[in-house]
């Protein structure tokens, strides 16, 4: 944790009463220099911070109404906020090149589809930089997309909790949906991703500036009040320092991407290395990866399904590796997220210092020892898929 966030969080923690819901003007302001300095300006107005995405995901799908629509995969939080309103969720197929951003045909065919049988699409929630894939939609592909919601007269909700966390930022191109279409698409961005640490829950959304966006924020505000979700005042004092983006915290960010970008890398090199197949991670701190190449190898283990598969991984890796059934995959798929951040230690401050500042994290001993560890799992994979009994 950066000292400086740490002052701050001090400095604001005898303030015993919460934020109103939305926010106070101080975090706002941050929030709307935070995106001017992104292309997108936005007058404080239009913004309203929670704690955590979750909150603000539940308060647009309770405000926007209708059936939600999400890639497949998608976020692991994504969808039960939506059912636990009674929303149906359908899942659209992604393109072979990322995920994140439902493919514009699929996304069509599904629309169509919820209409004939007497659905009521109204939201799409995608995301340009995402969890779980760790992939960056490409701009030509994403404006197909966007297209194509707006014809069907979607709102878009943009999770962008991400798009700080570019792994090669001079080879990925990241746009946001609200660039392309900004009357009908709102932006969420969850702070821990890249700015704060997990525990300290603070979000903000963005709101188109049109008549249509003033509804829809003042009936998020309403919800929010309504489930008492503001941001306790200590963390919204942190957030605040944070969305300012002083040095220490751009510099922190910076080397944080760079170290899980090469841990990435290296996870990603290993599972192709034994057969298995996975988009090259771009964003964020995960990958995704289809082990149906190794079937017959997990099917000696046991392994048939991804809740199996799941529990085969966590097992031999000693780390959670969430199956694709939690992402809105099938079942039968044999799909895994793996993530960068259980990889580097057991999350002491001093171990989180160390890989920071490492000019060679990967050769950090408990590092090395976590990756070796992996790699042997899979080449395990791969040697067994390979052994056939003598005849």
């Amino acid at each position: 944790m950066l000292p400086e966030l740490s002052a701050v969080l001090a400095a604001a923690a005898g303030r015993a009463r919460g934020e109103p819901a939305g926010g106070a003007p101080a975090l706002l302001d941050a929030a709307s220099g935070y995106w001017d300095r992104r292309g997108l300006p936005t007058e404080p107005g239009h913004l309203a911070a929670a704690p955590g995405a979750n909150a603000l995901l539940l308060a647009l799908t309770a405000a926007l109404g209708g059936d939600v629509l999400v890639p497949r995969p998608c976020a692991a939080w994504w969808a039960p906020y939506a059912r636990l309103l009674g929303r149906p969720v359908f899942h659209v197929p992604t393109p072979a090149e990322s995920g994140g951003v439902p493919d514009s045909y699929a996304l069509l065919e599904t629309v169509r589809r919820v209409r004939a049988e007497g659905g009521d699409p109204r939201l799409l929630v995608l995301s340009v930089a995402d969890d779980p894939t760790g992939t960056v939609a490409p701009p030509e592909l994403l404006h197909e997309t966007v297209e194509a919601a707006a014809g069907e007269g979607l709102h878009l909700v943009s999770d962008e909790t991400w798009r700080d966390t570019l792994h090669d930022p001079h080879a990925t191109v990241l746009l946001s949906p609200a660039e392309m279409l900004p009357e009908r698409v709102t932006v969420v961005t969850d702070l821990a991703g890249a700015l704060l640490p997990p525990g300290w829950p603070a979000a903000v959304a963005r709101f188109p500036a049109s008549a249509a966006g003033n509804g829809l924020h003042a009936r998020v505000l309403d919800v929010l009040t309504a489930l008492g979700a503001s941001v306790a005042a200590p963390v919204a004092a942190a957030a605040g320092y944070a969305l300012g983006e002083p040095e220490p915290v751009t510099v922190r960010r910076s080397a944080a991407v760079r170290l899980h970008a090469r841990v990435a890398a290296a996870v990603h090199a290993a599972v192709v290395a034994a057969g298995a197949t996975a988009r090259p991670p771009q964003a964020g701190r995960h990958l995704y990866a289809d082990l149906g190449p190794l079937r017959d190898a997990l099917g000696a283990e046991g392994v048939g399904d991804a809740q199996e598969l799941e529990d085969f991984l966590t097992a031999r890796l000693g780390m959670p590796a969430p199956g694709g059934h939690r992402f809105g995959d099938d079942l039968p798929a044999l799909r895994v997220r793996l993530a960068t951040g259980p990889l580097l230690g057991a999350g002491t401050d001093e171990q989180r210092a160390e890989c920071l500042t490492s000019p060679d994290p990967l050769e950090l001993p408990h590092v090395q020892r976590a990756l070796t560890g992996l790699k042997s799992v899979f080449d395990g994979l791969r040697d067994a898929q390979r052994w056939e009994p003598p005849r």
